[in-house]
């Protein structure tokens, strides 16, 4: 089983900047981030593999940059000229397996942290 451990959220306004980490317990093929806000649905927000291979939600290109460092097990999401409607709970995900996974749904993945919470102010 992984451990996967956020960090780096925290209370920003509107067109700053905040870099989240996730820390796994060992080697992952792939990983992703997922958003959730208060009685919402958890959505996916970018992915990256083993393969060199990322994806983005499309609320979130041009500002959000993903990378995994899988020598030492973190998983980055550097986030610029954010906006009120990026407030969530932000939450890690990962697979040890499926090298090729670039998946923004929440069922194709089995290891999740417990989240990061990311306020932006106007």
């Amino acid at each position: 089983q992984l451990q996967l451990v956020e960090s780096g959220g925290g209370s920003v306004q509107a067109g700053g900047s905040l870099t989240l980490s996730c820390s796994s317990s060992r080697y992952t093929a792939a990983m992703a981030w997922f958003r959730q806000l208060p009685g919402g649905a958890r959505e996916g927000v970018a992915s990256a593999n083993v393969l060199g291979s990322t994806r983005y939600a499309e609320s979130v290109k041009g500002r959000f940059t993903i990378s995994k460092d899988s020598a030492r097990n973190i998983l980055y999401l550097r986030m610029n000229d954010l906006k009120p409607e990026d407030t969530a709970m932000y939450y890690c995900a990962a697979r040890a397996t499926n090298q090729g996974l670039l998946s923004l749904r929440k069922e194709d993945w089995s290891d999740w942290g417990q989240g990061t919470q990311v306020t932006i102010s106007s």
